[in-house]
Parts: C-alpha cells; structure tokens; sequence
C-alpha cells in the first residue's frame, strides 16, 4: 500500500479494500497530510449510507472564509444513487482546497461508484485483504521497513507463527519489536520476545507431522492450545507443509539455490522440505493433502472441536506417510 503524504495527496482519494487496518490507515494519513498543508483545515466525516447530496454540496462548494476542507466518506459502497451522481459530478472536476476521501470495501456493491472515481481521476490506494502467507511475510517486512528496521524473511515467517493471522496483531508485534530492538530483526530476535507462542506454532505442529513424530506432533499441538495459539493458522501450517514438500518433491533433484527461483521460494525452505520429503510417495502427499484440506474444512467451517480436528489431521498425516513406505 502506497503511503498518503502531503507530497501526493489527491484532490481526490479512493481507499479501495476491505482490510480494516489497510483503509483506517490509509485515511489517517491522508488526513494528516491535509494537516501538514493547512493545520487549521476543517474535517469531516461521514458513513456513506448517511450522507444526502444537499449536505455533501455545502461540504465542498467553496468557502466563503477560505481554508482547506477535507471530506471523509466512509463506507462508501453503502451510498445511495443520488448521492453517487452528486460525488461522481464533482470528482470530475474538484476544488483545489478541498480534498474528497471515499473508503470503499471494493466488491460488487456500491462498485459503479468506485469505477466511476477511478475514471474521473481519483487516486487510488489499494487496501485490500491480504490473500496468503506470503502476502503476510512481505507486510511483515514492509512494516518493520517502514518503522526504520531490517527483517529478514525467516524472521517474519517466525513472528507469522507466533502471532497468527490478524493484521491488526501483526503490525503491534512489528511495533513492539521496533521500540524494544535496534531495529535489526532475526529469527533470534522473534524467538527471544515471543519464545511461548513461537516455539508452539503451526509450523512446529507441522513439521513435526511431516516427518512421522505423532508424539512430538500431538505435544507441541496441545500445548500451543493451552497458551491460546489459535486453530485457524495450526491448520494453515499442516496445508502449506504439505504443499511445500509436494511442490519441492515434484521440482526434481537440484540445490535448494537452483530451485528458489523457479519455485518461488527462500532456498531455507526448500532444504527443509527436502528433508521432510524423504521417503514420500505421491500418493502418499495425495492423501496428506486430503487429510489437511478436511482439516481445513472442519477448523475454518466452525467444526464443535476444532483440536480434534487438527489431531485427527495428524495422525492422518502420518498414515499418509506410513503408506508411503517410510519409516
């Protein structure tokens, strides 16, 4: 997501996403950096389905004392023909002194009028949910570089595991880390500040799995229970672990070096797939990868016991493993 500064603040702004965090940031600093222009500049704020067009026409027809206004409106999906007419008019040609901030959840309703913004000129900051792990390891890293700090890519892959999937807890732990570190943040750094969490995470229920440790499995899944890591992201964990040493197994024989750019992935990774892949067939990952998308299904569909569910994907896990012929 491209910051809003005084340098790049539009006439006309279009937040466009559903992630919470992304949008409300994205409209703070926009209002902050009309502020930084006008200190004295009035703002407002209004929910989409609740704004007429007679009021958003006082709101931006020039004032008679001067002074920069800005308007926020939020929600804008929910906002009503009369008034999509009304803003998408005066988008097209918008007061220099008056800034027009539209969140919108981006989707199919309301989507005529974030179109019809985008092509009258509005600037457009991105702000929607972030689809995969992935996308969560380089939010990770883009928050740390945006607080002034370094953070490695296992780094960010430990604090994932130790924190969970919620944006809103993954950029504190990236501002707790900043204030109480020199900004250089390792794997070490992770492990020292959230050794409970961490050392119980998914990946360590998972990697455990893949490799045949039902026991070291069950105990670093039930413990990671009892501190209150959350099942959705243990079950996240046994998929990708599965996938990781499907994708890495069909690649072929090769270095971890060679592999990392076809495969898109850090060559760390790709060694410890390597590792866990021995002795797996196929069908055996085939049936793994079952055993994790039910999994999946029972954790994420509102399962009455999610810890059974991830239990019994365990010791599927190593079934599959088993009837790979491993030992």
């Amino acid at each position: 997501m491209t910051d809003v500064t005084a340098a790049n603040l539009a006439p006309v702004l279009l937040v466009l996403g559903d992630e919470e965090l992304l949008a409300s940031r994205a409209v703070a600093e926009a209002v902050a950096a009309a502020r930084d222009l006008d200190p004295d500049a009035d703002v407002r704020e209004y929910e989409g389905g609740a704004l007429t067009p007679g009021e958003v026409a006082e709101m931006l027809s020039p004032s008679l004392f001067g002074g920069r206004r800005v308007l926020v409106l939020r929600a804008g999906q929910d906002a009503r023909k009369d008034l999509v007419a009304a803003l998408l008019a005066y988008a097209k040609n918008p007061d220099p002194d008056v800034h027009l901030i539209v969140a919108h959840a981006g989707g199919a309703k309301g989507k005529a009028f974030a179109e019809g913004l985008r092509t009258a000129g509005a600037h457009v900051v991105a702000a929607a949910k972030l689809k995969g792990h992935r996308e969560r390891v380089a939010f990770v890293r883009e928050e740390i570089k945006r607080g002034g700090g370094r953070c490695t890519e296992e780094a960010a892959e430990a604090l994932l595991a130790a924190v969970g999937n919620d944006l809103r807890e993954i950029a504190s732990a990236c501002s707790q880390l900043l204030a109480d570190t020199d900004g250089k943040i390792g794997v070490d750094t992770v492990a020292r500040y959230y050794r409970g969490r961490a050392e119980v995470s998914g990946f360590t229920v998972a990697d455990a799995a893949m490799v045949g440790d039902v026991p070291g499995a069950l105990e670093a899944l039930r413990w990671a229970l009892h501190v209150g890591v959350d099942p959705v992201p243990i079950a996240d964990a046994i998929a990708d672990g599965v996938r990781t040493v499907a994708r890495v197994a069909s690649a072929g024989r090769g270095s971890a070096y060679q592999l990392a750019s076809t495969l898109g992935m850090p060559a760390w990774k790709i060694e410890r797939a390597q590792r866990q892949g021995r002795g797996w067939t196929p069908e055996g990952l085939v049936d793994a990868m079952q055993a994790a998308a039910e999994c999946n299904a029972a954790v994420k569909g509102g399962s009455d016991d999610r810890g059974y569910a991830l239990e019994r994907a365990v010791f599927a896990v190593a079934r599959a493993r088993r009837g790979s012929g491993a030992g």
